[in-house]
């Protein structure tokens, strides 16, 4: 069973994606608070990050360069689910060390494929 976790500042976003990875077997965790992101992969040891980029406090990139730059959470995959889809943003989406990028909205085979690859 894949550990899961999921930040975003939608509430309704939070529990689609975590709707759709129960349903493929997952072990959700969510939360909108991006402030605490850092310590939560840290302590929880996901499998996967699926990661909002516009958030208040602290954006999905500067999360992702943090985790990506912390020998603790390093290895942790992070895919960033976004409004945000244009070329530029995914070229610094993978800049910054993510993954992939999934635009919103979403289907949800985006979010399996996604599943699948990690």
């Amino acid at each position: 069973m894949k550990k899961v976790l999921i930040c975003d500042d939608s509430e309704t976003d939070l529990l689609n994606l975590a709707a759709i990875l129960q349903t493929a077997g997952c072990q959700v965790l969510k939360t909108n608070d991006s402030s605490q992101m850092i310590s939560l992969v840290e302590d929880n040891q996901p499998d996967l990050v699926f990661l909002d980029i516009v958030m208040p406090e602290k954006d999905g990139y500067a999360i992702c360069r943090e985790l990506t730059n912390n020998e603790k959470t390093s290895a942790v995959p992070i895919i960033f689910v976004s409004s945000k889809g244009k070329k530029a943003d995914r070229m610094w989406a993978q800049m910054q060390g993510a993954k992939s990028l999934v635009q919103k909205p979403y289907s949800e085979n985006d979010i399996l494929e996604q599943l699948a690859a990690f």
